[in-house]
């Protein structure tokens, strides 16, 4: 009889706890729209937060809530974001590509180190050794740390020990940005052409003595394009609101620390750029 009652005693419970989860499912049951996985389906699965979300997931619920255009995953190819804004009836609407771009150009052949590190490959490791053993405290240190981030193989480092970012395949994830930790790298639409390749707030000739392509504030760029540009804390810094579709400030550049980018990777330097012709590795502490 006892177990009779104690069987029972747990059937009843567990009917009234069956029918407590079946209420409790109808009243808090959220309506999902089923586009959102046929979306989810046609993205790239990248997660990389180019878009502006943190994964692919939200942004395809952005997508058919009509909150972004198909357009703002920039690692979608133009066909997938047709397909996408066919499915949702939508325009695929527009966006600028945007790209990493470095503000640094000291390789190892004009750039010095005035100590040598030994430790683990990676530029966020010496960069807690006093800085690191460059001479020129904000130059890339030339492990690769970005190189190595970067999930769509678009940063290679380069003979003299610098990355170069890859337009086409650069999704503009901004993990590059994360990484470096002496803050080389920014997101930039890839119409921003005109470009100031060095982060040095030094002014004069001694920044010469680490650096052959460092900046020394000698303010030209400036006075050749007094509308674009402006002198900030011995840096030139072009405001790029302004019409800068012109390669007018690179030309005096003494250094060549102003550069024209071309589409398909060629850097531009000005008519008085100091010409590097120097193929190997400086010595430490060479200048």
């Amino acid at each position: 009889m006892t177990i009779l009652i104690a069987l029972l005693a747990l059937g009843g419970l567990t009917l009234v706890l069956a029918l407590m989860l079946i209420i409790a499912n109808k009243k808090l049951y959220v309506y999902e729209d089923p586009r959102i996985d046929v979306v989810e389906g046609m993205l790239p699965h990248a997660n990389c937060g180019a878009c502006g979300y943190p994964g692919c997931r939200p942004f395809a619920e952005a997508l058919v809530k009509g909150e972004m255009p198909p357009a703002k995953c920039s690692v979608s190819s133009e066909e997938g974001q047709k397909e996408i804004a066919q499915f949702l009836g939508v325009d695929a609407g527009s966006e600028e590509k945007k790209v990493a771009r470095l503000a640094c150009a000291g390789g190892n052949n004009v750039a010095i180190n005035r100590a040598r590190y030994e430790g683990i490959s990676s530029c966020r490791a010496e960069a807690l050794v006093s800085g690191g053993g460059k001479g020129c405290s904000w130059g890339c240190l030339s492990h690769g740390d970005c190189e190595k981030v970067c999930d769509f193989d678009a940063i290679t480092m380069n003979a003299f020990g610098l990355p170069v970012v890859d337009e086409a395949k650069c999704t503009a994830c901004g993990d590059c940005v994360e990484v470096c930790p002496k803050d080389l790298f920014s997101i930039h639409p890839v119409s921003h052409r005109l470009w100031v390749a060095c982060k040095s707030l030094e002014a004069g000739d001694g920044v010469l003595e680490e650096c052959e392509v460092g900046c020394t504030a000698c303010g030209k760029c400036a006075m050749d394009a007094p509308s674009l540009i402006t002198m900030i804390n011995n840096l030139p810094v072009v405001d790029y609101s302004k019409n800068h579709q012109t390669q007018a400030p690179i030309q005096r550049c003494p250094t060549g620390a102003i550069v024209w980018l071309e589409k398909n990777g060629e850097v531009i330097k000005g008519a008085e750029a100091k010409k590097i012709i120097r193929k190997g590795k400086l010595k430490m502490g060479e200048s």
